[in-house]
């Protein structure tokens, strides 16, 4: 038998009277449980709004691109892309010319992102989720199609439907023995007319000016030698190791060019979601540890009320490590059914969120009717210990007491 968990049990579920000191540790049980509960929850919710984020992104972001390290063009070698085309693990391997322009329809302009792509961006089938009006298409007999963002049919009022109006893209050119670009000349920008097809809609402000149109209008748009490109962007087989596809990948562009994935492409919105996380994380702990504190209380008081049986047992040859155990055990009793209950509720409303989205965002515009959650064992494990660290801090002073103050 372990004597000390014993007393420690007797002490907490079998007290005959509901003293104050009984209420202050179901107090603290609850505190402890309320706030594991929302720790788990909140978490949860940002976990949520990460993969949320890369829902969205994967309808419109290639599994893996290559770019290059310092400037925004390099020359990619037609071997080069017969080499990436053989990859293990890669399906298909869109060329792209990305660069910033000037949209103009009918007597309205914005600066616009053109995006080139050949027609192996059509395989990828990625947009087609996205699409809210028209067709997908960007050659066909001779005419050359655009893909807009909503964004940019809002501004420039386009309608798909008329196909006489052009959407016409500007883009500076140099202008020869002319260090500056006169804004007055009709040679300052190289101009090229688009038929719209499409718009499609993605919840994310870097994609709401988007343009795409076929590669070659955009490189003769920008003045793009036969070779040069912005980026390359592959699309992988399901089921490929993306993290393997993107070692070799690397492997085969050198040090010039680096391969990045859909994480690395958006690392600065993941890096701001975890930092958001940890001090929301932070925070809960606090309060959590607020709670804790009644049980610091309460151990204190219970050690003072059992003044006497802490002397029987060192009468009885109790050692100062077996009573510190004791008191110890009570503060985990009382803290951990108060976790254990708290984690278990957290995962369960966290569960029926996901499943029945009960608690809605409250905006119409918004893509998402609730909000997103997604529960993983990580913040399970790490809620646990924190648990467990603010149990021993809290239970430690009153069982250091207990057995060596008494005893003095």
């Amino acid at each position: 038998m372990n004597l000390p968990l014993f007393i420690a049990r007797r002490y907490f579920f079998s007290r005959k009277k509901r003293s104050f000191i009984s209420w202050l540790s179901i107090l603290s049980m609850l505190g402890v449980g309320v706030g594991t509960m929302a720790l788990v929850v909140v978490l949860s919710v940002f976990n949520g709004m990460v993969e949320l984020n890369r829902t969205l992104f994967r309808s419109v972001e290639a599994d893996l691109t290559v770019k290059p390290k310092q400037g925004k063009r390099f020359v990619a070698s037609p071997a080069l892309l017969a080499r990436l085309r053989q990859t293990d693990g890669v399906e298909l391997v869109t060329p792209v010319i990305q660069d910033n322009a000037l949209a103009r329809y009918n007597d309205a302009q914005t600066v616009v992102t053109v995006k080139g792509v050949d027609n192996n961006y059509l395989k990828r089938a990625q947009l087609d989720s996205a699409l809210v009006d028209g067709r997908f298409r960007l050659q066909t007999n001779g005419i050359d199609y655009a893909i807009v963002a909503e964004g940019i049919r809002n501004d420039l009022s386009i309608v798909t439907q008329d196909l006489l109006t052009p959407l016409e893209l500007l883009y500076p050119q140099n202008q020869v023995g002319s260090k500056t670009l006169n804004m007055m000349s009709e040679n300052a920008f190289k101009t090229r007319s688009l038929t719209v097809s499409g718009v499609f809609f993605v919840d994310a402000q870097q994609y709401g000016d988007f343009v795409i149109a076929p590669l070659s209008v955009i490189r003769d748009l920008v003045g793009y030698g036969p070779n040069d490109l912005t980026s390359i962007e592959m699309q992988l087989r399901p089921g490929t190791d993306i993290i393997r596809a993107k070692a070799a990948v690397q492997a085969l562009v050198g040090n010039t060019l680096t391969a990045q994935d859909r994480d690395d492409l958006n690392i600065d919105l993941y890096r701001t979601i975890n930092i958001e996380k940890f001090a929301v994380g932070l925070t809960l702990s606090f309060i959590i540890l607020i709670a804790s504190v009644n049980i610091f209380f309460s151990l204190s008081m219970l050690v003072i009320e059992k003044k006497s049986d802490i002397k029987i047992l060192f009468a009885m040859g109790a050692t100062t490590g077996m009573v510190r155990r004791i008191f110890l055990l009570e503060g985990a009793i009382v803290a951990l059914t108060g976790a254990t209950t708290g984690l278990l509720l957290g995962v369960g409303v966290s569960l029926l969120q996901q499943r029945y989205s009960l608690i809605g965002v409250g905006i119409s515009s918004s893509i998402i009717d609730a909000y997103p959650v997604r529960v993983e064992a990580a913040d399970l494990w790490v809620s646990a210990l924190i648990i467990v660290i603010i149990t021993i801090l809290s239970s430690w002073f009153p069982a250091q007491r207990a057995a060596k103050g008494i005893q003095g």
